[in-house]
């Protein structure tokens, strides 16, 4: 009996050991997730002044700036992991290290402690779940990360813990070996160097000398970028006539655009340096502005090639062209259009991965993609249905550049289909630019679209006594005088109308393009109206005048010297 009572206290005793041990494995493991443990802070720091608070990242992001602000960079210093290095540096190097720490959030990155956890272990809250991280404890928050010849540095907060103190959020000592060179980097520059301290205090987001240096920076800037522009114009003319000149001509804008984003980084990386709102957008503005000159510059080398290719392979836009040549022309500017599309799409990535805004962008869009897609859908309907509609009509191809289309009552030629509109040129010479929408919504003619040839008609009234056999031998004479009349088998002349007094007398012929054939009926019909005026002015129409509204058969009341007189044209002068 009391051997199993013995035995039953050592197994609850052993249960009671392992329960014991789990729970501070347990408390061990949840200590190591909560902070860093370390057996001193910055001991050769001396003690921690009162002003120092350091429980939240976000109470110790501010305490740094604010001390920084003030210039007691001796007690700044305590905001910073100096572990690795000894007693005696940490005195020498701490406040040294805090005031370049502080230079590098000025020109860096410019640091805001509100967007900071204001809790003591970080924990990420979030309400609307969407966040996998919510409900979890850290002990490690990036504040910022910034790039030195291409390599990424960090500088985070982490929290420690050292042995019979509270634990405490620091810059880590990763983050603190990294300060020099980051100071190298985003530190003040020469030009900054000689300026009185009374000028660099702060003013709203910029320090005092700065609101008065950037004007001058941008005036500067703006100085070499007309230079560089005027430059440009003059090679333009110097070079001879051709694709060069013309290509020279057009990339004037780009050029001087990418030579002022150059001049502005060098004289940022080497002259003089700003704040960091000031440089992050002089950043983002350099980028865009390098990004958009290079594809500038592409797309016009494009465009120059295309344009001489298209005339020296099909010459002037018009539907006298065969068809394979308008239908090369279209396909041309179908290319340009995809190009135009390529290139927007790459240098907005670019510039969207260098101003690393793919993280929030893409966060921010997949959030709210379905109200994204309404508003894009309702605003840009208008320009989305012309770019679709413009692919539609290089695909189709129901007209091509070069083609002859009546739309709305003008006889014009296609010259130019672009994403969002089309451009007519109408046969004064006028240009009538139409939505691609618009133009494929309404009925229109397209003389091109099989061959350009038409067949016209062209009436002359004359009168009952014309001879219409000698006037169709000389209609088709004429006819086959001109040039443009073509398939002359094709030539006729009747009479399709009749009057009491008139025939009307219609004539045909196949021209071998509508604006010509439209010159050739006003020349035939001036031919055949002298032909008629000089031999035979009696074929005329003629009026006829009743004088009396007596029975003419019987003779009732009629006198033999007038009964009904006919008037008739006045004869020509006898030098015709």
């Amino acid at each position: 009996m009391q051997a199993k009572d013995s035995w039953c206290w050592r197994a609850a005793l052993a249960v009671v050991l392992m329960l014991a041990g789990f729970s501070m494995a347990l408390a061990q493991e949840e200590e190591t997730t909560q902070w860093f443990k370390i057996d001193a802070l910055n001991p050769g720091l001396g003690e921690v002044p009162d002003e120092v608070s350091r429980a939240t990242p976000r109470e110790a992001a501010r305490s740094f700036l604010d001390l920084t602000e003030e210039g007691d960079y001796a007690a700044a210093a305590h905001l910073l992991n100096l572990s690795e290095l000894s007693e005696a540096e940490q005195q020498e190097k701490g406040g040294t290290l805090a005031q370049q720490l502080a230079e590098v959030f000025q020109r860096g990155d410019q640091l805001n402690p509100s967007n900071l956890p204001s809790r003591q272990d970080a924990i990420i809250v979030d309400s609307s779940g969407e966040n996998p991280m919510a409900g979890m404890t850290r002990r490690d928050i990036e504040l910022t990360s910034l790039r030195v010849d291409g390599q990424a540095y960090d500088i985070r907060l982490g929290r420690y813990k050292a042995e019979n103190e509270d634990p405490v959020w620091l810059i880590t000592p990763e983050s603190v070996s990294a300060i020099p060179l980051l100071f190298e980097e985003y530190g003040p520059s020469m030009l900054e160097e000689h300026i009185p301290e009374r000028y660099k205090q702060m003013l709203g987001a910029l320090m005092i000398w700065e609101w008065v240096a950037l004007p001058l920076f941008l005036l500067l800037i703006a100085g070499f970028g007309w230079g560089v522009y005027a430059l440009v114009g003059l090679l333009a003319k110097w070079l001879p006539p051709g694709m060069r000149s013309i290509f020279t001509g057009r990339i004037k804008i780009p050029v001087s655009l990418i030579v002022m984003s150059l001049v502005t980084q060098t004289l940022l990386d080497y002259v003089v340096s700003f704040s960091a709102v000031a440089t992050t957008t002089f950043r983002v503005l350099l980028i865009a502005v390098a990004a958009w000159g290079v594809g500038t510059i592409a797309l016009r080398l494009v465009d120059t090639l295309m344009l001489n290719m298209a005339r020296r392979l099909a010459g002037e836009i018009d539907d006298t062209k065969p068809k394979d040549e308008r239908r090369f022309l279209t396909t041309l500017y179908a290319t340009r259009r995809a190009i135009i599309l390529v290139m927007v799409s790459a240098v907005s990535i670019y510039v969207l991965s260098q101003i690393q805004l793919f993280e929030t962008l893409g966060l921010s869009l997949l959030a709210s993609a379905s109200v994204l897609a309404v508003l894009v859908g309702i605003a840009g309907q208008a320009v989305l249905g012309n770019i679709l509609s413009s692919f539609q009509l290089s695909l189709a191809k129901p007209i091509r550049i070069g083609d002859l289309v009546i739309f709305e009552g003008e006889w014009c030629y296609v010259e130019g289909i672009f994403y969002t509109f089309i451009r007519l040129r109408v046969w004064d010479e006028r240009r009538i630019v139409v939505p691609v929408t618009y133009f494929v919504s309404k009925p229109f003619q397209n003389l091109s679209v099989k061959s350009a040839k038409m067949y016209r008609q062209m009436e002359v009234i004359l009168h009952l006594s014309a001879d219409i056999a000698l006037l169709r031998k000389k209609f088709m004479e004429y006819a086959k005088e001109e040039e443009c009349v073509v398939e002359h088998h094709k030539l006729l002349c009747y009479v399709t109308g009749q009057t009491a007094t008139t025939l009307v007398v219609t004539a045909y012929f196949m021209a071998s393009d509508p604006i010509s054939g439209w010159t050739a009926e006003m020349q035939i019909r001036e031919k055949l109206l002298t032909y008629i005026r000089r031999y035979h002015p009696d074929w005329w129409p003629r009026e006829v005048m009743v004088l009396s509204h007596e029975d003419v058969a019987r003779a009732e009341g009629i006198k033999p010297h007038h009964s009904v007189t006919a008037t008739s044209e006045p004869k020509p002068p006898s030098g015709e």
